[in-house]
């Protein structure tokens, strides 16, 4: 980036100098002597002016000021928010629930009877997606540093989160009642969640994805270099930028 900086420094600098040189030229032309009449001096104001507008403008443009940690934080909650690793499961559930507890002399009959005579029972192979991302929760303002162009950003740790899908599921063989059906759908939950959340490389991947979207983020928003640590980076004693 430093290198075609100083290109056009360098490209401004001699076209100045065809500038000064043509005056130059002219002058010793219209006169006895190297002596500047006051239309040479205005044109050669007007070419400094201009070269230095150009320098200017392009190392403006080419270095955008760099946001605050305050809006930087905001800014990858929102990536992080839409960027989650999705990952379809599939897990083969048995389910017998455990007789309710004893209320009234006729509950217990009740129950007495239902699990003597035909043990409720269920079995079925549940669809879930499992999302993983970045804890947003635990994403605060101790989570990013900034230093001059430089972002360092600590991480939280990956979340998981399971949806079940009803209409997928393929009943083996069930003789639940609807609560003990839910119940069922629970259990597959609690497992796909704990599957998940102890899968490393499922972590890793998410994990990935969302440094990637982050670095995609804060390179747009005029970071040069953003690094993913697992502690901040002391603030530096003295701040003197000079970043051309």
């Amino acid at each position: 980036m430093v290198h075609w900086k100083f290109s056009i420094v360098w490209a401004v600098t001699l076209f100045i100098e065809q500038i000064l040189n043509l005056t130059y030229n002219y002058s010793m032309k219209n006169s006895h002597g190297p002596l500047f009449r006051p239309l040479t001096v205005l044109i050669l104001a007007i070419a400094f002016g201009l070269g230095g507008l150009l320098v200017y403008l392009l190392l403006a443009r080419s270095n955008p000021r760099v946001p605050e940690s305050a809006t930087v934080l905001m800014q990858i909650r929102e990536v992080a928010r839409l960027e989650t690793l999705e990952v379809s499961l599939y897990k083969k559930i048995t389910f017998t629930p455990d007789p309710p507890m004893p209320g009234t002399l006729w509950d217990d009959v009740n129950n007495w009877v239902r699990f003597s005579l035909r043990a409720p029972k269920g079995k079925a192979i549940v669809f879930a997606i499992a999302r993983l991302g970045i804890d947003l929760e635990k994403l605060g303002v101790e989570s990013v540093a900034i230093q001059g162009r430089v972002a360092f950003v600590v991480l939280p740790p990956i979340k998981v989160s399971i949806e079940i899908k009803p209409g997928e599921v393929e009943i083996i063989g069930s003789n639940l009642d609807s609560q003990e059906t839910a119940q069922l759908f629970e259990l597959a939950k609690t497992a796909f969640e704990r599957e998940a959340g102890t899968d490393a490389q499922l972590a890793e991947r998410a994990r990935k994805a969302s440094e990637r979207a982050i670095r995609g983020l804060l390179l747009t928003l005029g970071f040069t270099d953003v690094r993913f640590v697992d502690v901040l980076p002391p603030e530096p004693k003295s701040s003197f930028n000079f970043d051309f």
